[in-house]
């Protein structure tokens, strides 16, 4: 119950403010299929607002197929449908882009007593409504666990995350995404995590920059119950 109370303080603070600037909303669907300790698949779905769950702008659909190469290496492969709208309602048209997206990338990680630490590495190939464009992006994330349920586990993460993308054409730089979060992992399939984000744009119209309320669900599947190797 104090978990839950917690949860509930921490959205009510980011609605509060939603009402009083222009906090919008990111909300994400992430589903996991976990063949084995290896080979993993994913799929992914974004609803974005520029106001408090108001003026929806934005929506992405996208999947994958992760390959984990070592403990602290992993693979991915990734595709994706990206639609921006332009500003001022909900799904106001013309649309500002429309995007197809392929995306490898590297992820590394690395644990340092409790703190998880990771970087990710993402070129990005890019079929716009302006059309092809490249674009790389390097995250550098932190997470620490906390609390302790009845088996003594620590259920909740808090995270903080930075991420830069840079193009291969002028300016170069495009855009800086900063994220502080708190996620609570009910059980071993199922995650909730609160967040805000705040994204600022250099000169570029496929998305605006703003700040956001972050609200994530995320469901793990995997091919055997019995299976406790990952």
């Amino acid at each position: 119950m104090k978990k839950l109370i917690l949860i509930l303080v921490i959205f009510q603070s980011f609605h509060l403010q939603g009402q009083q600037t222009d906090l919008g909303s990111w909300n994400i669907l992430n589903i996991k299929y976990n063949h084995n300790e290896k080979l993993s698949f994913f799929s992914e779905q974004q609803l974005r607002s520029l106001k408090f769950y108001n003026h929806y702008h934005y929506h992405e659909v996208k999947g994958g197929i992760n390959y984990r190469i070592f403990e602290s290496v992993s693979l991915t492969l990734g595709i994706g449908n990206y639609q921006t709208y332009a500003e001022g309602g909900t799904f106001i048209t013309p649309k500002n882009n429309n995007e197809l997206r392929i995306w490898p990338q590297l992820t590394l990680t690395q644990k340092v007593n409790h703190l998880t630490i990771e970087q990710r590495y993402r070129t990005e190939m890019r079929w716009t409504s302006n059309g092809y464009r490249n674009r790389f992006r390097y995250r550098l994330g932190i997470q620490y666990p906390i609390g302790k349920n009845k088996k003594s586990e620590k259920p909740f993460l808090i995270g903080m995350s930075n991420e830069l993308f840079f193009t291969n054409n002028e300016p170069f730089f495009e855009r800086n995404r900063i994220q502080f979060t708190l996620s609570h992992k009910f059980h071993r399939q199922f995650m909730v995590q609160l967040g805000y984000l705040h994204q600022f744009d250099y000169k570029i119209n496929d998305e605006t920059g703003r700040d956001f309320l972050v609200v994530g669900l995320y469901f793990e599947l995997f091919h055997s119950k019995n299976d406790k190797s990952y």
